[in-house]
């Protein structure tokens, strides 16, 4: 695993005292946690531990009750999710969500739109310009393709993968958005024990050789403790706990609540 961050290293994502409600029920209780470049963090928890709803705050997809989250050294508590991909942040969700009837391809070609210059009149027009770009995209995709071990299957409609396989289609289309943070909700569901070893291979990759930094919910307990440099644990909407996947793994109300023996699995 990567070595620890100096003290004085600012943390790329910055969650402060982080709330959400929804009526009369606090989903996210005053969660604060760091994320640093180039690291693994996993957030794991029991269901219903607020996890999902914590990602989809930092993606902008539910709006902050209280708190702030900066991301870079910007805040982005209040910007919609287009802004917040626009500053570097992607994500793959708990179900797989791609477009079945497109190709492969054409999936991983829609994580790039937020990279291409063409206007609508332009490409509609089918202007050289925009011939040329989606030229350019196309070959972007299939790096992503390769990346992913999907390039042979690439002309396939996307529903005629198989599960394991769209999963890595959907983690090849974040990873084509070029971001500064991966954040994957529960990318090991519904993948088999080979399917989860070949994935978290590919994480402990995409950190050590591309330095990219991955934020993580997960209930594979295997797979999270493999992989993370840093894990926090949330419970009933707060976090009760946080460190090395070791100190964690022996914390008793880490073990109360949650992971009993599931890490000797």
């Amino acid at each position: 695993m990567s070595a620890a961050p100096a003290a004085s290293t600012a943390p790329l994502l910055r969650l402060e005292s982080v709330t959400k409600r929804f009526g009369g029920l606090t989903a996210v209780d005053a969660v604060s946690l760091e994320v640093y470049a180039g690291r693994v963090k996993a957030v794991i928890g029991p269901n219903g531990a607020g996890k999902t709803t914590l990602f989809n705050l930092i993606c902008g997809i539910e709006a902050v009750t209280e708190g702030r989250i900066v991301f870079g050294g910007v805040d982005i508590t209040r910007l919609p999710p287009h802004r917040v991909a626009g500053v570097g942040v992607s994500r793959t969700f708990q179900t797989v969500r791609l477009l079945g009837q497109l190709s492969v391809l054409e999936n991983v070609m829609l994580g790039r739109h937020g990279r291409t210059r063409t206007g609508m009149l332009a490409a509609g027009l089918g202007l050289p310009s925009a011939r040329r770009e989606e030229r350019e995209t196309a070959e972007q995709a299939m790096h992503f393709l390769h990346m992913v071990g999907l390039a042979d299957r690439a002309g396939e409609p996307g529903r005629n993968l198989p599960y394991g396989q769209q999963r890595l289609l959907e983690l090849a289309r974040a990873l084509a958005t070029e971001p500064r943070l991966l954040c994957l909700d529960e990318p090991a569901a519904g993948l088999n024990p080979a399917e989860a070893e070949q994935l978290a291979g590919f994480i402990r990759r995409l950190r050590d050789e591309q330095g990219l930094t991955v934020l993580l919910v997960e209930h594979h307990m295997p797979l999270v403790m493999g992989i993370s440099d840093d894990v926090a644990v949330l419970d009933y909407g707060k976090k009760i706990a946080e460190g090395s996947p070791a100190a964690v793994s022996e914390d008793p109300r880490v073990v109360e609540a949650y992971l009993g023996g599931a890490l000797e699995e």
